[in-house]
């Protein structure tokens, strides 16, 4: 059963959605997926996060309201008007740090394996630097994706992105996965520890 009336939102996040509907950004996520973001920073104590697309920070939000005091999220941006969104309501929380980058460009500085979390929310991490951002994961981290059902936004030919996308996850043997029918279409990978 899905009943929202189960979800813990975020207390910032009625703020949030007021100045996204004036800003007129309308490409955050959706609730349910937010959801699921909370449970999965949760299960991540002092862990570390990552969101590539901070947009008006809705993921944002919920990440935070799931890590722990000890965890921290970097939240990656193209588009400085948007994220300026995300900095006024969640900028004073320090366990955030967002940067304005392209996303394929901060991936390419990172460590193999230096993350607990990797939410792609871009296009950058999840249809471009897929590569760059499998392997920034840890082992027992997750690597999140949505908006893998059609979507009214999509250009002519996005659903045979989508289609290739999940075929190269699911060709992936360093990790375990599930689509999942949820919001707007969510897969969650876990990168498998190696046997000894």
């Amino acid at each position: 059963m899905i009943d929202k009336a189960f979800i813990n939102q975020p207390e910032q996040l009625r703020q949030l959605k007021a100045a996204t509907e004036q800003f007129g950004f309308n490409m955050a996520s959706e609730d349910l997926t937010g959801a699921l973001l909370q449970v999965l920073a949760a299960s991540k104590p002092g862990g570390r996060l990552l969101e590539l697309g901070t947009g008006t920070g809705f993921g944002t939000s919920w990440l935070l309201s799931g890590m722990d005091e000890n965890a921290t999220l970097v939240s990656v941006e193209t588009d400085e008007r948007v994220q300026s969104v995300a900095r006024k309501f969640l900028g004073a929380d320090e366990r955030l740090s967002l940067v304005l980058e392209d996303g394929a460009e901060f991936l390419r500085k990172q460590p193999n394996q230096s993350f607990d979390l990797v939410f792609a929310d871009a296009m950058p991490g999840k249809f471009e630097s897929l590569d760059d951002a499998l392997a920034a994961v840890k082992p027992g981290g997750f690597y999140i994706i949505d908006d893998l059902l059609p979507q009214p936004n999509w250009p002519d030919g996005h659903g045979l992105k989508v289609d290739d996308l999940m075929c190269r996850l699911g060709a992936d043997a360093r990790f375990a996965r599930v689509p999942m029918v949820w919001a707007s279409g969510v897969a969650v990978l876990t990168r498998l520890a190696p046997l000894a």
